[in-house]
């Protein structure tokens, strides 16, 4: 499948009276047209920064953005518009995203108004019924207000404005951590849908490893700013290579009474995302950091589409397989 977004060397720093944030620091990726990459990592570590830039929400401080092949990384108002119409955000806490001033339809319909020399009133109408049809929302709360609604009744009215200007490219934050289980289920299941349906690409963020691997293609690990792994949804599941993956996946809930999986419990500070040192910022925690963990680290291929950033990965591996062995 042909490449809809890159990011090439992506940077976001924030200036704050005790130094430079580095919130995104040096991140590469690409998602294929159709596809989901999905971005885990615990809360802080740059997630949601890194889908605030990709979509000019948030203004890059290095790097370069590329959309169907056009550089996007610096674009004028006027350039945003356009672009907007081809790439949507959706916001992890559907009551705050929503004004509360306003009903399900006038928001629905919201985002006519920037192409509003194309519809017509009633064309505008149709579609906005046409929208919550799309999305599971029945026409009788046409004129109800946020407070009026459930949690999964309001994120799907976020579903339909996003979908509003027929975009290809869709950040989905946390977009059912503020659910109920059930309710998390139907969203997930409505996102698939309608990606199938309207041949979107998803970035979907998350810090529920469950979560991304049921929805994602791709999986990128970000820790603190940089991406640490990343490698197709079941390979990384299947043969995990960083430290903090293993720790990641190990934390995941089991239903298995009689499961002994191991559980990796992270002891140590956390680096300081303020002007960090150059090495390995998981090296603090880390039960395998060595000297060489104090040099730059790069995403190194470790299987067909397998990328990890870690410079003794290939001794740690080989210690585990010992292990298990004996």
């Amino acid at each position: 499948m042909p490449t809809l977004v890159e990011m090439q060397h992506l940077k976001k720093y924030f200036t704050t009276p005790r130094g430079v944030v580095h919130a995104v620091d040096d991140v590469s990726m690409k998602v294929e047209k159709g596809n989901t990459m999905g971005i885990v990592g615990e809360s802080g570590c740059g997630k949601t920064t890194l889908g605030r830039v990709l979509i000019n929400m948030d203004r890059a401080t290095g790097g370069r953005i590329f959309f169907d092949g056009k550089d996007v990384t610096h674009l004028s108002q006027k350039e945003k518009r356009a672009f907007h119409e081809r790439a949507q955000f959706i916001f992890q806490d559907p009551y705050s995203s929503l004004n509360p001033r306003m009903t399900v339809e006038e928001t629905i319909s919201e985002p006519f108004r920037y192409v509003s020399t194309r519809l017509n009133r009633k064309e505008i109408v149709n579609k906005t019924i046409h929208l919550m049809g799309m999305v599971g929302i029945a026409q009788r709360i046409r004129s109800s207000y946020p407070h009026e609604l459930d949690g999964g009744r309001r994120q799907r009215v976020v579903i339909a404005r996003a979908l509003a200007l027929e975009p290809e490219f869709i950040v989905c934050d946390e977009p059912v951590s503020a659910l109920d289980v059930s309710i998390q289920a139907q969203i997930l299941n409505l996102l698939q849908d309608l990606q199938e349906e309207q041949h979107l690409t998803f970035i979907f963020i998350t810090h529920d490893m469950s979560v991304v691997r049921h929805i994602s293609d791709n999986i990128s690990v970000m820790y603190l700013g940089q991406v640490v792994e990343t490698s197709p949804a079941k390979e990384l599941f299947i043969k995990t290579w960083h430290p903090y993956t293993k720790a990641l996946l190990s934390a995941i809930p089991t239903a298995n009474i009689h499961s002994h999986k191991e559980r990796i419990l992270l002891k140590g500070e956390i680096t300081s995302p303020i002007d960090p040192k150059p090495g390995c910022r998981f090296a603090a925690r880390c039960n395998y950091a060595g000297e060489k963990c104090r040099d730059a680290q790069i995403l190194e291929e470790v299987a067909e589409n397998h990328f990890v950033s870690c410079c003794r990965v290939h001794e740690i591996n080989n210690l585990k397989e010992k292990k298990d062995g004996n």
